[in-house]
């Protein structure tokens, strides 16, 4: 699969404060998707919101979960995770950009520390209500449990829910700032934000006040109804103007009007066509590779010839075992563009996993050059040159692999990899801290802790990769003792 990997993760989403019992439980599994091509767009998609909202270009990184609700969130940070769902759920680049700017909202107004300090152990908002799954079971249209609530329970659920509620609205509010300062469209806010009443409507969700202490946003359509003023007509202020409860909870909301040098602000709309394109793209790409073979071939037929069909469709046959189908789709894909990095990257990724190795490199090091040695794309190269079993491979395989961990460190794929040649050529020591590297990432403090300190005894003493060890070691130890303190 063309550099689509999951990784496990784990995010702790606890909301004990609030004196409600909600299924699943507090802790829940995380996998995260990542892929070149799709990392690359969100980032292109964010960066301008980014910088509208004064924090800089690259100093936010979205990050996508394998889940198939439409959702987004914050977790603490500067960083937002974006569903799955929400890719296959959104009809334009301009919708998902315009949840971006809702989280980037929350990001700017420190909401995830405030929501923390209001909500005991409550580590992440989201796009959709926590509590969704709660006002369905109030409605009688749900399958979550809700435990019964004293007077005493009610009033705290209360003074949270309004919090929230202040969080969101603040967070609409600076969305329509930032869309307008980056000279984005932002009918997209708003179509999005239909897809999410429709969802309440099929489940079931009040719209009215009448259930309000299940509600931790704003009624949907009071949240359509203010945007759309607010971006036909331009923002036109501080947040409070937007949103009353702003106003109403000030002490709640924490809130402040943003300030930003205006000269930051497009000065026209952005032509967002080539976006336009690459997420279409993308999203189809994300069906292939997630959806089974046989609905993406019946939602993208042989006579759709576009790159996001023949994208989607690469993908289904890859996991039927047709090479010779998806080649062919790929090969179509190259003849539109032959400089297209990402279209090599898959052909030699269906070549890699389909026994032919030796065909897979000249392609995969074709898109490795294209796009600057992408990390993900480096490290399925090195991958490749491993799989040829051809001993002078190994230290074009060690160049590719440790450029790889060195732009993006948290990749556990290109650090066992990296630990495989060192393997290979009898280097322990360094397989073994390449080993620690990757426990660490997947959660097996112990291991690495183990690794790291066999690594460490065999090392140079002060050389760069003996201090790193002894990092490995320390950051293992720590982590395991949390870990200890949490059980």
């Amino acid at each position: 699969m063309a550099m689509i990997k999951t990784l496990a993760a784990r995010l702790l989403a606890l909301l004990a404060a609030i004196a409600v019992t909600v299924q699943p439980a507090a802790a829940q599994s995380l996998s995260i998707l990542r892929d070149a091509e799709t990392e690359q767009l969100l980032q292109d998609m964010v960066d301008p919101l980014a910088e509208a909202a004064g924090l800089g270009e690259g100093a936010v990184e979205v990050v996508l979960i394998n889940d198939n609700s439409i959702n987004a969130f914050v977790a603490g940070g500067q960083r937002i995770f974006v569903h799955s769902g929400l890719i296959n759920a959104a009809d334009s680049a301009n919708e998902v950009q315009g949840v971006l700017a809702h989280e980037l909202g929350h990001i700017t107004g420190g909401h995830i520390n405030r929501f923390s300090e209001g909500a005991g152990n409550a580590t992440r908002i989201t796009l959709l209500s926590a509590l969704l799954a709660v006002g369905a079971a109030l409605a009688g249209g749900g399958e979550a449990a809700m435990g019964v609530l004293g007077a005493g329970q009610q009033a705290a659920m209360g003074s949270f829910l309004a919090f929230s509620r202040v969080q969101e609205a603040s967070a609409d509010a600076a969305s329509v700032e930032y869309i307008e300062c980056a000279g984005i469209d932002g009918a997209g806010l708003i179509t999005f934000f239909g897809k999410l009443q429709n969802m309440e409507y099929r489940r079931h969700i009040p719209q009215d006040e009448s259930a309000g202490y299940s509600r931790t946003h704003p009624l949907t359509g009071d949240r359509i109804a203010r945007l759309t003023d607010a971006i036909n007509n331009g923002s036109g202020g501080p947040e409070a103007d937007l949103y009353a409860e702003v106003q109403e909870a000030p002490s709640v909301s924490g809130g402040q009007v943003i300030s930003r040098d205006p000269g930051i602000c497009a000065t026209a709309p952005v032509d967002t066509t080539e976006l336009e394109e690459r997420f279409q793209r993308v999203k189809a790409k994300l069906y292939g590779y997630l959806a089974p073979p046989e609905r993406t071939l019946n939602n993208y037929p042989s006579y759709m010839t576009g790159a996001p069909a023949r994208y989607a469709r690469a993908y289904a046959y890859h996991q039927q075992a047709k090479v010779d189908e998806a080649l062919a789709e790929v090969d179509a894909l190259i003849a539109m563009d032959p400089q297209d990095p990402y279209f090599l990257e898959l052909k030699g990724q269906i070549l890699l996993e389909s026994g032919r190795v030796e065909d897979a490199l000249p392609p995969l090091r074709e898109a490795t050059r294209l796009t600057g040695s992408n990390p993900l794309i480096a490290g399925s190269l090195g991958h490749a040159l491993i799989a040829t079993e051809n001993p002078a491979n190994l230290d074009e395989a060690e160049s590719v692999l440790r450029a790889a961990v060195g732009r993006d460190h948290e990749n556990p794929f290109a650090w066992y990899q990296l630990g495989v040649v060192y393997g290979q050529r009898g280097d322990t020591p360094r397989a073994r801290l390449a080993s620690a590297e990757q426990q660490v990432m997947q959660g097996n403090f112990q291991g690495a802790l183990v690794n790291a300190q066999a690594a460490e005894s065999n090392l140079p003493v002060g050389s760069p990769d003996w201090i790193r060890a002894q990092d490995v070691a320390l950051q293992a130890r720590g982590l395991l003792e949390r870990q200890r303190d949490r059980q």
